[in-house]
This record gives C-alpha cells, structure tokens and sequence, in this order.
C-alpha cells in the first residue's frame, strides 16, 4: 500500500507539472500533449508510453485498493469489539475521511478518463485538442463541483498517506516525525493548490 501510494505521488506531481503548461497557451498546451504520446520513440510506437503508463497506474491503484481493504480486514479481526467512544479523539479529519475519500477518489479517477482523455462525457470534447478541452470542460460550474472535491480530498489522503507510507518504510525515527509530517503537509497542499490553479484560472478568465 505505501509503494502504491508513492509511486501515484509522483505520478500526480508529474501531471500537476504538465497541467500548469495550460498557463503558457493553447499552442504550448497542445504541443506538451502531442509530445506525450512520441514518449520513448522509435523504440515504442506512437502512445504506446502513455498505454503502458496507464496500465501501470492501474495496476497500482487496484493494488492500493485491496491493500487498503486487507488492513481494514485485519484491524477489524484485531478488535472485534469496538471501542466505547468511537474514534480516539487525537485522529484527525484527513485520518478519518482516508477510506470514504479513497472511494470518491476512485469513482473520480474514471469520471476523469471518461471526460478529459476520451472524451464520452465531455458536453464539447474536440480529439487531440486538450487546451480547448480543459477550458470547455471548466465553464460549466458542476464539472468545477466534481473536480473540486476529489482533488481536496486527494490532498487530505496524501496528508495523511504520506506520513504512514514513510514509516511501513522503514523512515521511523522519532527525530524524523515532524519533517516528514511537514514534507506530506507541503506535498499535499502543493498538488492540491496545483491541479486546482486550472480551474480557477478557467473560471476567472485569466485562461480562455
């Protein structure tokens, strides 16, 4: 579960990253996403790098998924009987919003594909145009809802995720606990404060 994790970190740094490039215009927007897709040639065809980065992240989401449902087995079979007063009082709100924020996260990861890469629930969806795409997709206020929520909720897991990834690794000393809670604070807010730059950016008119 904590390589899972950390490896989607990365990838979300790096999507964050190519993201801001909408801020550059239309024409260097559509340029970073042709250059996605030639990724690794001659040796692999056109697309081939984003099919197999795709299956990778897949993979791996799938894994974070039951891993994350086996340690609830398991935390559940530790302690049949609940606790009198619930949750103990020092959990904090990204701690107790991991598993239910995890499910949106997921439902949204597939609303995303559907919108923005193939286009089959985007309202004015143009092929191999991702910059008139984006800005299409964040004119309408209900799309900004659903995109919204699950990226404050990622930042809330990453929180949170970052923390317990570092210490199942191994990173555990007590002198090491306030920088890497400072690191997964930083990393959580700088890839929240990223993906949510766009379409705030869409909505204020400073990317038409």
């Amino acid at each position: 579960m904590a390589v899972t994790g950390l490896l989607m970190v990365a990838f979300l740094l790096a999507h964050m990253v190519g993201n801001l490039k909408i801020f550059f215009g239309p024409g260097e927007f559509d340029a970073y996403s042709a250059w996605l897709r030639t990724i690794g040639a001659p040796v692999l065809h056109h697309e081939w790098y984003l099919w197999i980065q795709r299956t990778g992240l897949l993979i791996a989401l799938v894994l974070h998924i039951v891993a994350a449902a086996q340690l609830s087995r398991r935390d559940r079979r530790a302690r049949p009987v609940r606790y009198v007063h619930g949750r103990r009082p020092k959990a904090t709100f990204a701690t107790r919003t991991m598993r239910w924020g995890g499910v949106i996260i997921a439902f949204y990861v597939v609303w995303h594909v559907l919108d923005l890469t193939v286009g089959a629930v985007h309202q004015d969806f143009v092929p191999h145009h991702p910059y008139h795409n984006v800005v299409a997709n964040f004119q309408v206020w209900w799309i900004n809802l659903i995109y919204f929520v699950p990226v404050i909720l990622v930042g809330l897991h990453i929180n949170h995720g970052f923390f317990s990834a570092a210490q199942t690794l191994g990173v555990n000393r007590p002198a090491r606990r306030r920088a890497l809670k400072i690191t997964g604070s930083t990393l959580a807010f700088v890839i929240t404060a990223g993906f949510l730059l766009v379409p705030i950016a869409v909505m204020t008119g400073m990317v038409e």
